[in-house]
């Protein structure tokens, strides 16, 4: 059981048997009456936020969540394949749950992936990966504009914004959770 004077954001806690990542909260207290305690959660099985107010000292669920390594070993249409790398199981996760993440899974890499209850509802990346243009349009001499940028498709099909100097088979480092150009990598 977790206290609400425990809450903090990224805890996770359980209401009604789903498990949710508190955003934000807020200790209030009136003039009158107890205090309490406002929170904004999100739901981690839909991704839907809501605002929920606790009672000061009152006690919620903590969930069943583990995280495990995981390897991405393919995309199997619309679902992404990983394999346990402690009991070489394997799991097959639809594309909604891996959600935007999945545009940064490279095959035979591998990441925490978190699992509620037994089952993956999600991935944890790095800050930042490294990934290879596998198409852009070429450089032209003379583009030297200033902030100017250009779509370029990685090798795991996500496409991002790129400075103009970057080209094909270059390695560029991505920002995982704003999917922003970095820099190049040699």
């Amino acid at each position: 059981m977790i206290s609400t004077k425990d809450f903090r954001p990224g805890l996770k806690i359980e209401i009604d048997k789903k498990p949710y990542d508190i955003i934000e909260f807020q200790h209030f207290k009136p003039g009158k009456g107890g205090a309490f305690v406002r929170t904004k959660l999100k739901n981690m099985l839909t991704g839907r936020v809501i605002d929920q107010t606790f009672r000061s000292g009152e006690k919620v669920e903590k969930p069943d969540m583990e995280t495990k390594e995981m390897q991405f070993l393919y995309k199997d249409g619309t679902a992404f394949v990983l394999m346990d790398l402690e009991s070489y199981e394997q799991m097959t996760v639809p594309a909604e749950i891996i959600g935007d993440t999945g545009g940064f899974l490279k095959e035979g890499e591998s990441n925490k992936a978190l699992l509620y209850n037994g089952e993956v509802i999600g991935m944890e990346l790095p800050a930042s990966v490294v990934l290879l243009v596998t198409q852009t349009d070429p450089g032209v001499q003379g583009d030297r504009v200033s902030g100017a940028s250009k779509p370029a498709t990685l090798e795991t099909g996500l496409v991002i914004n790129v400075p103009l100097f970057v080209n094909e088979n270059d390695k560029v480092k991505v920002d995982t959770r704003s999917k922003e150009y970095l820099g190049r990598e040699k």
